[in-house]
This record gives C-alpha cells, structure tokens and sequence, in this order.
C-alpha cells in the first residue's frame, strides 16, 4: 500500500496544510482531544481527498476526535488498510467493500454518488467503448476502486481487459497528461463532477455514453450500479451523457470506539453543508435517509446508536 512504509506523520497530512507546521497543528490536535483517528483517503485531485480533507477541518470545527487523511490509491488500497489496521476510517466505492468479506467491516454512512467517466480526445473518432478495442487504455491506479471497475466496464462492453485493449495503470494526474500527450487514447477513473484532475483539460475531450452497459453490469454485479447522468460542458464543451454510478460509502473498524463513530455521524449530519467538496454537483447524501443506506455493509453501532438517538 502506498502509505504502509515510514511513519503516518511522514507520510500524510491534513488537506490544505503543509510542512512542520501542519504536523505540530496535528500533533497538538492529538493531545488536546485523543489519538488521531486515520482516514485512508485517496490521491490529490481526486474526489476522496477532497472529502476527507473537509471532514478532517470539520472535526477541528466542532472538537470532536481529530481525523487524519491519508493518501493511497483509493478503494482497494483503503480496505486493505482498514484489514490491516493502519487506519480506522476508509472511504471506499460501495461495489469493492461489497465484495471484501470482512468481519471488521462497518459503515458510517453512504456519503456521496461518484461518477464513473471514461474520456477520449474530442478529435479521437471514438464513439463507444467498444471502439477502445486496440487502444491504449488508462484504466486507474493500482489498488483503486476505478481500476476493478474499469474491467467490469469493459468485460460488460464485450472487451477482454487484457486482449482487446493496450492497458495502463496510471494516477488521475499522470492520465490527464498523457491524453493531453497523445500517449494514451482513453482514460477511465471515477470520481465527482468536475474531477479536479481533469476540470481544466489540456485537449478538448468528450465522454463516452455508458447507459447501455449498466443493465450488463447490473446483472452480472448486482445494484450497486446505477445509471446517472453527467451534465454537458463538465469539460469544456460536450455534450450530456449517463454514465455508470456508484455510491461512496464511509467506513469504519468495528473495534473504533461507539463514541468516534457517533462523533463521525454528528459531523456528517451537523455539518453537511461544509462537506460538500465543489466536485459534488447534485450527488451529496447528507442526510439521515440517505446516510443509513449502506447496503450489505452493516452500520457501526455506535453508528446505529447515534442515527437512532438523532432521528428515532
């Protein structure tokens, strides 16, 4: 994992805060109001770094435990951290929790939509994805929940993952660059609206339509997927397209402590409006009906607890 080597205070720090001075701002945070608690996060640019980074100041707001982003790769690298026990709190895709089977893992609440976008230049003449057949094809980070979707995607297309594309595993960043460069003809990842990565494209781009493959994916994958709709001009200049929806899910150790997890509920109820990072357009859940739905992964009980208290 991306953040298993050298120590946490090395090798992590608070969204927006840089230096010696962000760790001691940490370290006097810690002392003042418990241990830090780890958040496995995501990668600069991306929709999970961005969230974590405003949970993390809205903890400070209010006093409750401080929270401690992390950076990784996203889904998978965050679940194996969550195992691990080198972090407390992960953010994952709700489609890759689903399918780790992990007693220590709970939920803290269903957070946001996030949108899977597949973008090729706008001159590229590629319609569809079954045109990425003999492309190179930028399909995630490794150890991101992108990255498993990616080959859901394609599989569902009529792709073989490995024998009908050129694949590359890349950061949002690194892809960005190399579509703008030509090096790539297709870059997939999964994120709000607009990515930060990629709200100021170097090229003009347009997004693939991937309507028609969410019945596939439903039927193969189950109703983790839904189809969801990307404005026009994200981008620049293109035209509106659904795409393939997968909620964000909150989670948390079952051993975190009742109180952290019903902290983290309050946060994400008393403080909504803060939490809502600009790539959010119309796909926030904050709220109490929408928070609780989990699916298969079950809620905290402190977690629970606290719903139940707040809203009967």
């Amino acid at each position: 994992m991306s953040f298993a080597r050298g120590s946490v205070g090395r090798r992590t720090m608070l969204r927006g805060a840089t230096g010696l001075g962000a760790l001691l701002v940490v370290s006097a945070c810690g002392t003042e109001r418990g241990a830090p608690v780890r958040l496995a996060a995501g990668e600069s640019g991306g929709f999970f770094w961005e969230f974590a980074g405003l949970l993390a100041a809205a903890a400070d707001r209010s006093g409750a435990p401080p929270i401690r982003p992390l950076r990784s790769n996203g889904s998978a690298e965050n679940l194996d951290a969550l195992s691990a026990g080198s972090a407390e709190l992960a953010l994952s895709l709700r489609d890759a929790a689903v399918e780790r089977a992990d007693p220590q893992l709970t939920a803290l609440g269903c957070v946001y939509e996030n949108y899977f976008q597949v973008a090729v230049r706008a001159d590229s003449g590629i319609a569809t994805v079954a045109d990425l057949r003999g492309r190179v094809v930028s399909v995630g980070a490794p150890g991101s929940g992108a990255a498993e979707l990616s080959q859901r995607v394609l599989v569902a297309a009529g792709l073989g993952p490995e024998r009908d594309i050129r694949p590359v595993s890349q950061t949002m960043r690194e892809a960005r660059a190399a579509l703008a460069a030509g090096e790539v003809d297709a870059v997939m990842w999964a994120g709000g609206l607009p990515t930060p990565a990629f709200a100021d494209p170097q090229v003009p781009i347009a997004l693939l339509d991937l309507g028609g493959i969410v019945p596939a994916l439903r039927q193969r994958h189950g109703l983790a997927y839904e189809p969801v709709r990307i404005p026009a001009d994200i981008y620049g200049r293109h035209p509106a397209v659904t795409t393939v929806g997968v909620a964000n899910l909150l989670l948390a150790r079952r051993d975190v402590p009742d109180a952290t997890a019903a902290a983290v509920v309050d946060l994400l109820l008393d403080q909504s409006a803060q939490l809502v990072p600009a790539q959010a357009i119309g796909s926030q859940f904050l709220d109490a009906q929408s928070l609780i739905v989990t699916g298969p992964i079950p809620l905290h009980p402190g977690a629970a607890d606290e719903y139940r208290r707040r809203h009967g």
